[in-house]
């Protein structure tokens, strides 16, 4: 736990908040210590199959990290974000711990809620029992991971195989190019224009005897002195100029993208992931199928992938195979890949997300939200590994996250993954198709 919080900590400081100066360290404790009880529950979820520590020693782990990082994510982190954002409004500042209060009490009654559309409720158990905490959170976080899984599912074929790549030579990047010097030559030349108008206006002492006032402002937008230029109609000629400028600049740095990977896809590397282009649209295709399946039939698979997968071979092949024993160094090895890839693609899109939106001022906040989707998504990943696990290694998983409707968690991330992929395949679609028809237009 020390080492997760210690690489949180240098995530936060060289990823996160490199470029900001301000930093509050109850920002900074409270990511790093969700980021380490999360890795935590990954790490049990490896004890569980290589049986290190003794049970009753792993269930107490498992009782701890959850209660801690449900503590954090219900209560530590909503709060501190209602804080925050009172904080940055100067009307509330007198009582802005009243009001953060309040902003807390608002989000547990609309967390508490979300239960009653679902089949998660439990009336055996208390309000604050980890039952009922998790179950909540696992709707959020399942609902989270599907559709990151659906769109990745699908933007990762159609970002590495070179079929979906626009065919880009040196002659169009030049072409654009050359449109893209003509227009800035062209609103050079208008500015120009109105610099030296205002400066003979200046000299002439028109500007001196201006109307003041906001019907003088008017009035000298609106009406030109009879021999000088028409200031308003050549401002609205450069707007209109800059703007085409901008998408001309945008469209030239996509032509260059996607020469860049056109000469990337003729490299080993290149087709290597060419291939794996090829290899996860099948993949996509039968997760789709899959999950259209389960959805029509209600099913939710009682055996782990593995052991299913390895039954099925044996039993076609006809040969002599220990089942259980290769089962758990495999399912060790899908799980520690499972694991890997989750808590890579999470940071990776987490630090994608903070600098698109992030501010000096909003900074604290998202770093926050991240944390509580970091957590909530590490929550629910424990829930849907656990179906990728031997029946035997599941036994304190299950006890310790008590009586859940897991197989209600199973359909419904299917659900979503279907509705995410769909939307994503529709959405590439006519960005894909859009893009020549823009770069024609252009």
């Amino acid at each position: 736990q020390v080492l997760f919080f210690g690489f949180g900590w240098l995530f936060f400081m060289r990823k996160l908040f490199k470029d900001y100066e301000v930093r509050q360290y109850v920002v900074q404790v409270i990511f790093s210590v969700t980021f380490a009880f999360s890795c935590t529950m990954f790490e049990l979820i490896i004890f569980e199959i290589l049986g290190v520590l003794n049970s009753s020693s792993r269930y107490f782990h498992w009782k701890l990290n959850l209660c801690v990082i449900l503590l954090i994510l219900v209560f530590m982190v909503p709060f501190y974000i209602g804080y925050f954002v009172v904080s940055n409004i100067r009307l509330l500042h007198r009582q802005k711990l009243l009001f953060a209060c309040v902003l807390w009490l608002t989000f547990m009654y609309f967390f508490w809620k979300l239960g009653d559309p679902f089949p998660i409720l439990s009336p055996k158990h208390g309000i604050l029992s980890i039952e009922q905490l998790i179950s909540r959170v696992g709707v959020i976080g399942v609902t989270l991971m599907a559709l990151l899984s659906g769109f990745g599912a699908v933007n990762c074929p159609y970002t590495y195989m070179s079929y979906f790549l626009r065919n880009v030579t040196d002659a169009d990047i030049l072409a654009l190019e050359r449109r893209l010097l003509q227009t800035m030559d062209m609103i050079v030349s208008k500015k120009k224009r109105i610099a030296v108008a205002h400066r003979t206006m200046f000299q002439r002492g028109e500007v001196h005897n201006k109307p003041t006032g906001f019907w003088g402002m008017i009035k000298s937008v609106t009406t030109s002195v009879p021999g000088s230029e028409n200031l308003s109609l050549i401002q609205q000629e450069v707007d209109a100029l800059e703007e085409l400028s901008r998408q001309l600049f945008l469209e030239t740095a996509d032509l260059h993208a996607t020469k860049e990977r056109i000469e990337y896809s003729k490299t080993f590397q290149g087709k290597y992931f060419n291939f794996l282009g090829y290899f996860f649209s099948i993949y996509c295709v039968w997760k789709i199928f899959m999950a259209t399946i389960n959805i029509v039939f209600d099913r939710v698979g009682k055996t782990d992938p593995v052991t299913r997968g390895i039954e099925i071979t044996v039993n076609y092949l006809g040969i002599q195979f220990d089942v259980k024993f290769w089962s758990q160094h495999i399912s060790f090895i899908l799980v520690g890949i499972i694991i890997v890839t989750s808590i890579r693609g999470l940071l990776i899109t987490l630090t994608k997300f903070f600098y698109a939106i992030s501010s000096s001022k909003s900074s604290n906040v998202i770093v926050l939200l991240l944390a509580q989707i970091m957590g909530m998504y590490f929550v629910s990943s424990v829930l849907l590994i656990r179906m990728s696990m031997p029946l035997e290694y599941r036994t304190i998983i299950t006890e310790v996250l008590g009586e859940l409707q897991f197989n209600f968690y199973h359909r419904w991330f299917d659900v979503i993954f279907l509705v995410s992929a769909l939307s994503s395949i529709l959405f590439l679609y006519l960005a894909h198709k859009q893009a020549p028809e823009k770069h024609m237009a252009l």
